[in-house]
């Protein structure tokens, strides 16, 4: 039985996914869909500050936080962002092998989709909320998720090994601590992530805030409806949770969303470059990275 709710999820996805390989890893196979490609794009790993880095694709965050018993990874994009998050890691100097954690932000294809990959090759655990949780263990998004019914991305791989936290659980491990703040609107299982990076014995609140965006598919509304109620309460709430949170530095899941992609390339990179994104998307409206 449990075999074959294993197969589900990852049918479900096979079926979403086009142009497969006989022999292609089905754990990375490309979720081809919208923006997939851009975000997808190769980013160079950058340590933000402290022992918190940047090793995400460009359009797609994913952190990586060493600590002095392993490291713990926030998300992990789409399935074909693996090979490059993995290769990040190494280019960084640290082993796969060490990452004990990875978290997850919300479970949708593009944040979601290479945890069972890595999961599977670091050996880590994923952790997300119960909701989180249920859709990282079935490889699909979760019934009452504002995109449920937009079929072309509900599916992703599933994540064979997941643990549930509880709101304000706060995750150790070895001289680090992360609090889980839940923050329901973008998703059922939606969560924030915050804690403190010490560089030079100053240490810096660093958030890496879930999505807040209202986005829906299929008729979906967040206000009174028959089948959920009334969300925007909570929505409101988690929106006053972000903005209350002690913050020195933010990272937003996509990395445009608060001028992460600026920020790094301002601080650690290449100006000419800082120059073609400005261009492209106007001025950053975030102080933090």
């Amino acid at each position: 039985m449990k075999f074959s709710l294993y197969l589900a999820p990852m049918l479900a996805f096979a079926l979403s996914t086009a142009h497969a390989t006989d022999g292609q890893d089905p754990l990375t196979q490309a979720i081809l869909h919208g923006d997939a490609e851009k975000w997808n794009r190769p980013h160079e790993p950058q340590r933000i500050h402290g022992d918190t880095y940047y090793v995400g694709v460009a359009g797609l965050s994913s952190v990586l936080i060493r600590t002095d018993d392993g490291l713990i990874l926030i998300d992990g994009g789409l399935p074909q962002s693996v090979p490059p998050i993995e290769a990040n890691i190494a280019q960084l100097g640290f082993e796969l092998k060490a990452v004990k954690y990875v978290l997850n932000s919300h479970a949708h294809f593009d944040h979601a989709g290479g945890i069972a990959a890595l999961v599977r090759d670091s050996g880590a655990t994923a952790l997300a909320s119960p909701s989180g949780a249920k859709a990282l263990r079935e490889g699909h998004v979760v019934a009452d998720d504002p995109q449920a019914s937009d079929t072309r991305g509900a599916s992703f791989p599933g994540t064979g090994r997941v643990r549930e936290v509880a709101d304000g659980e706060v995750v150790r491990l070895g001289n680090t601590a992360i609090t889980a703040r839940f923050t329901p609107g973008h998703t059922p299982g939606s969560t924030t992530w915050t804690w403190k990076s010490c560089e030079n014995g100053q240490c810096l609140d660093v958030v890496y805030s879930d999505s807040l965006s209202a986005v829906a598919s299929g008729g979906f509304h967040f206000l009174a409806d028959a089948t959920h109620g009334d969300l925007s309460r909570s929505f409101r709430k988690s929106i006053r949770t972000v903005a209350s949170l002690p913050c020195n530095i933010l990272i937003s899941t996509h990395p445009d969303a608060s001028g992460v992609d600026v920020r790094l390339v301002e601080v650690f990179g290449d100006r000419g470059l800082r120059a073609e994104i400005l261009k492209r998307q106007g001025p950053s409206f975030s102080e933090g990275i």
